[in-house]
C-alpha cells in the first residue's frame, strides 16, 4: 500500500487507503505519538537488556549442532549416544624426538598417561597408550575425554593441561596435542570471544562511515544508537526462541548477527536520513518533512528488509545444521533492524532540529544538491549511448565470473581451516609422519550383533583400511573400529568410507551404518551440496517475486533478477583469484558458495530496490529515461554510502583468524562493493536508459513516451548547467 503513494508527487483527497498510509507514516513523527514511539523502544531495550546478556549461554557449539540431522555418520552419533555421550572427543598426545626416543622419554610418557585419567571430563577406563611408533621416533597416547554441554568451549582448559603436562621436564623431547579433542581446542580459541570482536569492530566501521558520509559530528549518533537498541531487541527475542522454542544458535551464527544487524541496519537508517533531508528543503516542519520522507522511502525499505527476511528463512530448508539454524537467527535481526530504523530512529530525528545535521543543515526552500552532483553527471555521461556501456560493463562482469574456475569449494581440511599454525595442526602433521594417516580418528561401523563377524569382515577387506578391531556389543549393537590409510580429511579418505559402506550395506540383516569423523565431514559436503542445489534457485525465485509485485512490472525484475546473478558470479570468481593466487588458501568451506549468494543475492536485492523504487517514483513525473538519470542522482550517493557500511562491517570478519570467516567476509564485502559502484549505479542505469519504457512493461509506464538516448544527449549540458 506504500507503493500508492509513491506514485504521486501532489497529496491525494483525504479518505481511503492513502490516508491510512499518511497516518502509519506520521506516528514515528507526531508532536506527541513520536514520544510514544521512543518510549516504547525505551521499554524494550530495558526489558530486553538482561535477556540479551543470556544469549551466549544459550548457544549450542557441540557436533550436533552442526550437522546435517538425517546423515548417517549423524545416526552413528545418537546410536553412540546410548552407550556414550556424543560429546566425548579422543585427544591424542604425540610425542616426538628426531633423534630417536630414549627410555626416560617412554617413562614420562607413561607417567604422563596416569595424570591425563585424572584430568576433569577424561572417560575411564579409555586411555591407551603411550604407543610407539615402528621408527621409534614417535609415540602416541590417546585420552577420551567427556566435554558435556560446553562443546568446544570445554575443551579449551583440558587440552592446555595436557600440553602443560606434556611439556613439563620434556628434556628436549617435543609434543602436541591433536585429535578431535586439540582440533576442538584450537577452534574454540579461535572463535573465542568472536561476538564482542565483531561486536565493537563493526561498530568502530559503521561510526567512521557515518562520520565520512554525513560530516557532522552528531548526527551519526542516532543510527548508531537506534542499530544497538535493535541488536539488543533482537538477541533477546533469538534467546527466548534458543531456550523455549528449540531454535538452534551457536558461536558463528551470534557473531555474524552483529555484522547484519549494524550492516543492514545502517543501510536502512542511510536511506531513511537522505530522504529525511531531501524533504525538509521542501518542508518547513520537520515533522511533514518525515511524514513524508516514511512514505517515500518506506516502500523500498519494507521490500528490502522483507527481502532479505524470506531469504535467510529459506535456509531453515537446508539439512546441514548450521546453515538451518543461521537463517531464522539472522532473519530475526534484520526484522528487527527495520523495524527500529521505520520507527525509533525517525523519531529521535525529528526530536531534534535542523542543526543535528550540522555543519551541513538542510535550510527549507534551498536546490537539492543531488540534481548537480557527481551521480547526475555519471547518469548523463551513460545517457548518450547506454547500450555500448552496459554491454561493455556485462563484458567485464563476465570476465571476472571466469575466476569461478579455480573456485575449490570442497571443504577445508583441519590444516586450512586455520589461518595460522596451530599446535593440533604441528601434531596432526607429526603423527601422519610417523603413525597410519587415520589414527585417533577411526571409521566406526554399528549394525545387528548377529552380524558382527562379517561386519568386521567387510571393514577388513576394504581398501583403505586397516587395523581392524573386534567387534565390541553395546546396548544391542556390534561396535567396530578401523583406521584409515590415508589422511582423515582427505578425498582418497572420503572414497574409502563410500567403499566402507558399499561393503557393510551389503551384509544381510546387519542395518549397518558407517560414521566417525571423516564420515561426518564426508556427509557434511554432501549435505552442502544439497543446500545449494535447492535454495539457490528458490532464492532467486523469491527476490524475482518480491520485485514483480513492487516494481509491478516483468521485464524490469527479469533484468534486475540477472545483474544479480552476474554481480555474485564476478564476485566469487575474483575472491577465488584471491583466495588461490594471493592468500593462499587450500580452498573454501562446502557452505561458502551458498551463505555468500544469500548475502549479496539478498542484500545487493536492497540497491535494486532503493534505486528502481527511486526511478519508478520519478518516471511518472516525466518518462522512463529521465527517471533513470534523476533517479540514480537522488540515491547513487546513499546506496554508495550503504553499500561501504554493509561491507566494512562484512570485512570485519576477516578479524576472526578463521578461513572460512576470512573468506565470507572478503567475498561478501567485495561483492557489495562492486554491487553498489558498478553494478546498480552503472549497468543498471545504462539498461534503464537503453530499454527506456519498455523496462515497466506490462505496467502503465510501458505506454508512456519517452526521448530516444541521443535526445537525452543534447539535453546534458543543459540539465547539468541548470543543476
Amino acid at each position: 500500500m506504500w507503493q500508492v503513494v509513491a506514485d504521486h508527487r501532489t497529496d491525494a483527497e483525504p479518505g481511503g487507503l492513502v490516508s491510512t498510509v499518511r497516518r502509519i507514516a506520521e506516528i514515528p513523527s507526531g508532536s506527541r505519538t513520536r514520544w510514544l514511539v521512543v518510549g516504547f523502544w525505551l521499554v524494550v531495550v530495558v526489558l530486553a537488556g538482561p535477556l540479551s546478556g543470556k544469549l551466549t549461554g544459550a548457544e549450542k557449539n557441540d557436533a550436533s549442532a552442526w550437522l546435517p540431522a538425517s546423515a548417517e555418520s549423524v545416526k552413528v552419533l545418537d546410536v553412540q549416544e546410548r552407550f556414550q555421550s556424543p560429546n566425548v572427543y579422543p585427544g591424542v598426545i604425540v610425542y616426538y624426538r628426531a633423534s630417536g626416543l630414549t627410555a626416560a622419554d617412554r617413562a614420562k610418557a607413561a607417567a604422563d598417561a596416569h595424570l591425563f585419567a585424572g584430568l576433569p571430563g577424561a572417560v575411564p577406563g579409555q586411555v591407551a597408550g603411550p604407543i610407539p611408533s615402528s621408527d621409534g621416533k614417535a609415540m602416541q597416547t590417546i585420552v577420551a575425554v567427556n566435554l558435556g554441554t560446553q562443546g568446544w568451549n570445554g575443551a579449551i582448559p583440558v587440552v592446555d593441561a595436557m600440553r602443560g603436562i606434556a611439556g613439563s621436564h620434556a628434556n628436549g623431547l617435543t609434543s602436541h596435542v591433536t585429535g578431535p579433542l586439540g582440533t576442538a581446542a584450537d577452534n574454540a580459541k579461535e572463535y573465542k570471544g568472536i561476538t564482542s570482536t565483531l561486536l565493537y569492530a563493526a561498530l568502530a566501521v559503521v561510526i567512521v562511515i557515518l562520520l565520512i558520509t554525513y560530516r557532522s559530528p552528531v548526527l551519526w549518533l542516532l543510527p548508531v544508537v537506534s542499530s544497538v537498541v535493535a541488536l539488543i531487541t533482537a538477541e533477546a527475542v533469538i534467546y527466548l526462541l534458543a531456550a523455549h522454542a528449540g531454535l538452534t544458535v551457536n558461536e558463528e551464527s551470534a557473531g555474524v548477527l552483529d555484522v547484519l544487524v549494524f550492516g543492514a541496519s545502517t543501510d536502512y537508517a542511510l536511506l531513511i536520513v537522505a530522504r529525511y533531508r531531501e524533504e525538509l528543503r521542501r518542508h518547513d516542519l520537520r515533522r511533514l518533512a518525515m511524514a513524508e520522507a516514511l512514505r517515500r522511502a518506506g516502500p523500498a525499505i519494507i521490500a528490502s528488509g522483507t527481502t532479505v527476511v524470506i531469504a535467510l528463512l529459506t535456509l531453515s530448508l537446508a539439512q546441514l545444521g548450521s546453515t538451518k539454524g543461521l537463517g531464522p537467527v539472522l532473519a530475526i535481526g534484520v526484522a528487527v533492524g527495520m523495524l527500529a530504523m521505520l520507527t525509533l530512529l525517525p523519531a529521535l530525528l525529528v526530536s531534534f532540529p535542523r542543526g543535528i545535521f550540522w555543519p551541513y543543515k538542510p535550510a527549507y526552500g534551498s536546490d537539492e544538491p543531488t540534481t548537480r552532483g557527481v551521480w547526475a553527471r555519471v547518469g548523463w555521461a551513460i545517457a548518450p549511448r547506454p547500450r555500448l556501456v552496459w554491454i561493455t560493463t556485462a563484458v567485464i562482469l563476465g570476465i571476472l565470473a571466469l575466476g569461478l574456475t579455480g573456485l575449490q569449494a570442497s571443504g577445508l581440511t583441519n590444516a586450512q581451516s586455520f589461518r595460522g599454525h596451530p599446535d593440533s595442526v604441528t601434531g596432526e602433521a607429526v603423527l601422519a609422519a610417523h603413525f597410519p594417516a587415520g589414527d585417533g580418528q577411526p571409521v566406526i561401523v554399528i549394525g545387528s550383533p548377529a552380524a558382527a563377524a562379517q561386519l568386521r569382515a567387510a571393514l577388513a577387506a576394504t581398501p583403505g583400511i586397516t587395523h581392524v578391531t573386534p567387534p565390541i556389543t553395546r546396548a544391542g549393537y556390534a561396535y567396530v573400529q578401523g583406521t584409515l590409510t590415508s589422511p582423515p580429511d582427505s578425498d582418497a579418505a572420503y572414497a574409502t568410507i563410500d567403499r566402507v559402506r558399499a561393503g557393510v550395506h551389503a551384509v544381510p540383516g546387519a542395518h549397518a551404518l558407517v560414521g566417525g569423523n571423516t564420515a561426518v565431514n564426508l556427509d557434511i559436503s554432501r549435505a552442502a551440496a544439497h543446500d545449494r542445489r535447492l535454495l539457490l534457485p528458490l532464492i532467486l525465485a523469491v527476490v524475482f517475486v518480491i520485485l514483480a509485485i513492487l516494481l509491478r512490472a516483468l521485464v524490469a525484475p527479469l533484468i534486475l533478477t540477472a545483474t544479480v546473478v552476474l554481480s555474485f558470479a564476478a564476485a566469487l570468481g575474483v575472491s577465488a583469484f584471491f583466495f588461490t593466487h594471493v592468500f593462499h588458501f587450500g580452498g573454501a568451506d562446502t557452505s561458502f558458495p551458498l551463505l555468500v549468494y544469500v548475502f549479496l543475492v539478498a542484500l545487493g536485492i536492497d540497491y535494486n530496490i532503493f534505486l528502481m523504487t527511486r526511478v519508478r517514483e520519478e518516471a511518472h513525473q516525466r518518462d522512463a529515461r529521465h527517471g533513470a538519470i534523476t533517479g540514480l542522482a537522488a540515491t547513487g550517493g546513499v546506496i554508495t554510502s550503504a553499500g561501504f557500511v554493509l561491507a566494512g562491517t562484512f570485512a570485519v570478519l576477516a578479524t576472526i583468524p578463521a578461513t572460512f570467516l576470512t573468506e565470507i567476509g572478503f567475498a561478501v564485502a567485495f561483492g557489495i562493493l562492486l554491487d553498489t559502484i558498478v553494478v546498480r549505479s552503472v549497468l543498471v542505469t545504462a539498461l534503464n536508459l537503453d530499454i527506456g519504457r519498455w523496462m515497466w512493461w506490462p505496467s502503465k509506464l510501458a505506454h508512456t513516451p519517452d526521448p530516444a538516448p541521443a535526445e537525452l544527449g543534447h539535453e546534458r549540458a543543459a540539465a547539468l548547467t541548470r543543476g
